[in-house]
């Protein structure tokens, strides 16, 4: 096999300059434009192969220290006995392009649609149906997606004969060339439309307002994404529509807050019910629930409802809701009150009350006997 150097008829030794020249030489007498034959494409790949790679200081620098273009044993077009992207980039960088695609279809798909709906938590949590409104393209109704006045439709193009495309010669280095180009007469559709719909105006759809209802399931969260397949923009020409997506916005509830599936609430507890305990009452999702206040309740404490909060959105059990109790010293205190008060702490013993902190070993247990060690 001969190698790049032979193909293009120059030495190992060949400067970049040379390389070019020759190639050019060769692509000017072997073009499939000007030699149409069988024989002569296949030497023009081999010619474009041979300059794609020595024109390349890494690869031809590789291909003469190994003898291979890619340095394993392989030399056909590009590794694989195909042509990888080199021919096209060659043959596109001296003559334009590649050749004719065929006409455009008017005919496209819609684009997609975002929109945001906001819900309450309660709806959150059981689930409704959203009414939507929005503004989208739809199927223009009188041309029916056709892009025409009723009773007439698309000619084929007479500058392309419906090719879509037309051919341009153009002059370059190796001779006189043929260009593709997108015909401007129809734009490249193959087809012109001579009595466009008055209503869309020839674009085969209009904008409407219209109003569609949601299914929200429950358990959905703020950011949550719902799909509606087919249901976002109608596309140019009787394309088919887009999709639609609806994203969730859940408002802040004014006593519940929610973590996941679980529902944190903050109830205020009387000092008088949580020192003796108490039945207090909490409107929830689910009606109201009586929250049980243990005798000698604590600030921070908390009480569990469970399988009443959150529905998980793919099935599953409910979260929980948690009440997290906050006792509430009085600040205002009537005589009556404080002296009853103060028969308390009497009878508690705490009429001269003092601070006391826990003896758990901690950091000033242990400063305190550091303390005492030195006064001995």
């Amino acid at each position: 096999m001969s190698t790049h150097y032979e193909v293009l008829g120059v030495g190992k030794d060949a400067t970049g300059e040379e390389i070019k020249k020759a190639y050019r030489k060769l692509a000017r007498k072997l073009h499939p434009d000007v030699n149409p034959g069988d024989d002569a494409s296949e030497k023009f790949k081999l010619v474009t192969r041979a300059y794609e790679v020595l024109s390349d200081s890494d690869k031809r620098a590789n291909y003469d220290a190994t003898g291979h273009e890619n340095g394993t044993g392989q030399t056909g077009f590009g590794g694989g006995g195909g042509f990888g992207g080199g021919f096209g980039d060659i043959f596109e960088q001296f003559f334009g392009g590649g050749g004719a695609q065929g006409p455009a279809s008017r005919t496209q798909r819609g684009r997609d649609a975002l929109i945001t709906a906001t819900i309450d938590l309660a709806d959150a949590v059981a689930g409704t149906v959203y009414p939507l409104e929005m503004e989208t393209a739809v199927t223009c109704p009188t041309c029916e997606g056709s892009c025409c006045r009723p009773g007439t439709s698309p000619v084929t193009c007479t500058i392309c004969r419906g090719a879509g495309q037309v051919q341009r010669p153009v002059r370059s280095f190796l001779g006189q060339m043929m260009t593709v180009e997108t015909c401007a007469a129809c734009r490249g559709f193959g087809t012109t439309i001579p009595d466009p719909c008055n209503e869309c105006n020839g674009q085969g759809r209009i904008r409407e307002r219209i109003s569609k209802q949601l299914k929200v399931p429950a358990g959905v969260a703020s950011g949550t994404r719902i799909h509606l397949a087919n249901q976002g923009e109608a596309g140019p020409g009787g394309g088919p529509n887009g999709d639609l997506y609806v994203e969730i916005e859940v408002r802040r509830h004014k006593i519940f807050e929610r973590d996941g599936v679980d529902l944190h609430a903050r109830m205020n507890v009387p000092m008088t019910a949580a020192a003796l305990g108490a039945d207090l009452e909490l409107e929830t999702f689910d009606g109201t629930q009586v929250i049980e206040v243990e005798s000698g309740a604590q600030s921070g404490d908390t009480v569990r409802l469970p399988g009443l909060g959150v529905p998980r959105l793919r099935g599953g059990k409910r979260g929980d809701i948690i009440v997290h109790l906050q006792v509430e010293t009085p600040t205002k205190v009537d005589a009556a009150q404080r002296e009853l008060l103060e028969q308390l702490a009497k009878l508690r013993g705490e009429e001269f009350a003092e601070g006391r902190m826990e003896n758990s070993g901690g950091m000033f247990s242990r400063l305190r006997g550091k303390l005492g060690n030195l006064g001995a």
